[in-house]
């Protein structure tokens, strides 16, 4: 079944097609909301109301990016209202720090040692990591998504960086 076609039936309330969405996208959307929010339950949470958000928005969806982009948006929405519901702060640092072009190298990690590193991270350091070099998202994006500065995106990015590769050299 096309995309197109996916979303023609859901739009027509086609429990089966709707279904066949969820089990498309969960797996991928569901380690997003984990990356950001460090817990289960919590991410499990975050994909429930972002499905929701789906299912009620469908119809809005225009196709100017692939459905799978915009229901991450939803789905990096969904945790991060989560995560500002918990009250995060972010860190204010005064300091703004140039580019960080430290090339993370080609030394294989191990997975969960990495994820275990990244979830250790304060949650701005983490929620910065998470949407610029995982997602992919640039400075001025998140900024706007966060409610914050480009160079606070900037620094956050930075001091993450900058402890992970502090715990990551303990290996």
């Amino acid at each position: 079944m096309t995309e197109r076609d996916l979303i023609q039936q859901c739009l027509v309330n086609d429990r089966n097609a709707q279904r066949l969405l969820y089990e498309r996208y969960k797996k991928g959307m569901y380690t997003l909301a984990y990356r950001f929010t460090g817990d289960f339950d919590t991410a499990a949470e975050v994909l429930q109301d972002a499905f929701l958000q789906v299912f009620r928005h469908l119809a809005d969806f225009q196709g100017k990016s692939t459905l799978g982009a915009w229901i991450k948006t939803i789905v990096v929405r969904a945790a991060l209202s989560e995560l500002r519901r918990r009250r995060i702060h972010f860190e204010s640092l005064e300091s703004q720090h140039g580019t960080d072009t430290v090339d993370w190298g080609t030394t294989v990690l191990d997975t969960e040692y990495l994820e275990r590193a990244i979830q250790a991270l304060p949650e701005g350091y983490r929620t910065v990591f998470v949407l610029a070099e995982i997602e992919g998202f640039s400075h001025k994006e998140i900024g706007e998504m966060l409610g914050i500065s480009e160079g606070t995106s900037k620094s956050q990015l930075f001091y993450a960086k900058k402890r992970l590769r502090e715990t990551l050299t303990l290996i």
